[in-house]
């Protein structure tokens, strides 16, 4: 239980979290990215394999989401895939979009 709150409160708490490996050029390529076109976005980066649960983490990203790779890429709460389903949402903008979203627990404030 304590790997699913921990996934589910980092997506909830973040505007964009990124679940990677550090090895990973997929991983680096989406993270490379966000650090250069979105500086000031809160970002949350889990290195999958530097975790004592990252394989635990990884199997519930797979439950969850049914991808099983990294970059595994959540913004505002909405799953966005792995590296190139970033990639082609930041061509056609819906990254930009859905980062600008306000998601609906911060609309209330």
């Amino acid at each position: 239980m304590a790997v699913q709150e921990l996934v589910n409160s980092s997506i909830d708490e973040n505007t964009v979290t990124i679940f990677s490996k550090s090895w990973c050029p997929y991983c680096r390529a989406a993270k490379s990215l966000f650090e250069k076109e979105y500086p000031d976005v809160p970002t949350k980066i889990f290195e999958l394999d530097e975790m004592e649960e990252g394989a635990e983490i990884q199997s519930y990203l797979a439950q969850k989401t049914g991808q099983r790779t990294v970059p595994n890429i959540f913004v505002n709460k909405q799953h966005i895939g792995g590296n190139d389903a970033t990639q082609a949402a930041f061509r056609s903008g819906k990254l930009q979009t859905l980062i600008a979203a306000r998601p609906a627990n911060l609309a209330r404030l």
